[in-house]
């Protein structure tokens, strides 16, 4: 018969087994949140910099707009100097 030492020991073991089972099924959960993460970043990211290069358009069709209204008014960089 095995020693009561040895069963308890084999107690310890299945236990440390279950843990490390449990731990790989988190594991995987954290690794695909992860990777779930990542693809929102890189969609947030695409979003971002078409935002910005719609604005850096609008900023230079207004500052085109101004310099036309600039020269319409006949003001030159001379007389805004002043």
């Amino acid at each position: 018969m095995f020693s009561k030492n040895i069963l308890e020991r084999i107690e310890g073991v299945k236990e440390m087994l279950m843990q490390t089972k449990e731990l790989g099924g988190k594991i995987k959960t954290l690794e695909t949140e992860r990777a779930n993460l990542m693809m929102e970043i890189e969609k947030l990211k695409k979003m971002a910099e078409s935002k910005v290069n719609a604005l850096e358009g609008e900023v230079n069709m207004l500052r085109e707009e101004v310099e036309s209204l600039r020269e319409l008014l006949g003001y030159t960089e001379e007389k805004e100097k002043h």
